[in-house]
């Protein structure tokens, strides 16, 4: 061995002796066994495309169920595009709802949700990527359709009771007490929704304890992300706006939503790698843990796609001598 790989390899001893350090290792190499970089940018683009078809089904919706209450339908909607860092304001002075005869708004509304379920569906399709299910036993598309709408009721029941409790904190407190009320508030309200969603999302053989530990970690980084993301992009971009305008605006959307997106899949990556315990992952091979193997089998079965296909997987001892291994294979054929 090099001296590189000496080094690597006494980092490797140590952080799998470690509980806290071999948990954290796995959840990111978990995360790029899923190809979780791939599964993010899926979420950034069709969340991005989602966005105003959500928000204007969010505010023709309300204007029906708070007809007559246009402040409070306006309380709910600025509320909905505050958690949109750079684009909140020109959002909310362009988001109109969808007005007309009743059979014209119903199927404007019908055109929109439909634009809007790819978000739901691709979330889905992470989530089922993460808990590696295999092909043959991932929901059809009317189930999946069932879910999507699911997550969108959940979405906007959240959104309004977050709203109501946030003017509740507003008026019983004053400066600073009400931002800190209002934060935890938020953090808390965004845990219960994460898991709320997530259990809408992740495939119903998974138990509902074994999504806590990775809400209980998203609905906090949510919370930050949606009070000190449009500093953080803003930063980022002070110099990017003077000279690309408006299309430094989209840039910082999309690396806003990013980062949600990575906080989402790594939650889910959490998740799976404490209900299986799926630690302690190598940080170079051969030889490869338990772990590791469970890991590579899984993403290998994932693949079936029919009832009468299977998968098996097996794993050559790293000392045992290669011509042994070859003897072995032509006797299995």
């Amino acid at each position: 061995m090099n001296l590189v790989e000496r080094l690597i390899r006494a980092v490797d001893r140590v952080q799998q002796r470690r509980t806290a350090l071999a948990v954290g290792v796995g959840v990111v190499k978990k995360y790029g066994d899923d190809r979780g970089g791939l599964l993010a940018a899926l979420i950034t683009y069709y969340g991005f495309v989602s966005l105003i078809p959500l928000l204007l089904i969010l505010s023709t919706v309300l204007g029906f169920v708070l007809h007559g209450h246009p402040g409070a339908q306006r309380a709910v909607v600025d509320s909905a595009l505050a958690d949109f860092p750079i684009i909140g304001d020109q959002l909310g002075q362009n988001v109109h709802t969808v007005q007309g005869s009743g059979l014209a708004l119903a199927v404007g509304i019908l055109g929109l949700l439909y634009g809007a379920l790819g978000i739901a569906q691709v979330l889905q399709h992470s989530m089922a990527e993460v808990w590696n299910v295999p092909g043959i036993k991932r929901p059809g598309y009317w189930p999946r359709l069932a879910r999507s709408l699911a997550l969108f009721a959940v979405l906007g029941t959240g959104l309004i009771v977050a709203t109501v409790a946030a003017g509740l904190i507003t008026t019983a407190l004053a400066g600073t007490g009400a931002r800190i009320g209002a934060l935890v508030l938020s953090a808390l309200v965004n845990t219960a929704l994460s898991l709320a969603c997530f259990r809408i999302l992740t495939p119903k053989e998974i138990g509902t304890r074994a999504l806590l530990p990775g809400c209980a970690i998203a609905g906090p980084l949510f919370t930050l992300l949606q009070a000190f993301g449009a500093l953080l992009v803003t930063h980022q971009l002070r110099h990017a706006t003077q000279v690309y305008g408006f299309f430094s605006t989209v840039i910082g959307l999309l690396s806003w939503l990013y980062l949600v997106a990575q906080v989402t899949v790594y939650a889910a990556e959490t998740n799976v790698v404490l209900a299986r315990r799926l630690w302690p992952r190598g940080l170079i091979q051969p030889p490869l843990t338990d772990s590791d193997e469970e890991v590579l089998e899984s993403l290998i079965r994932q693949e079936e796609r029919r009832p009468e296909q299977h998968i098996d997987v097996a794993f050559d001892d790293p000392h045992k001598p290669a011509d042994e291994d070859d003897a072995d294979s032509s006797d299995d054929r």
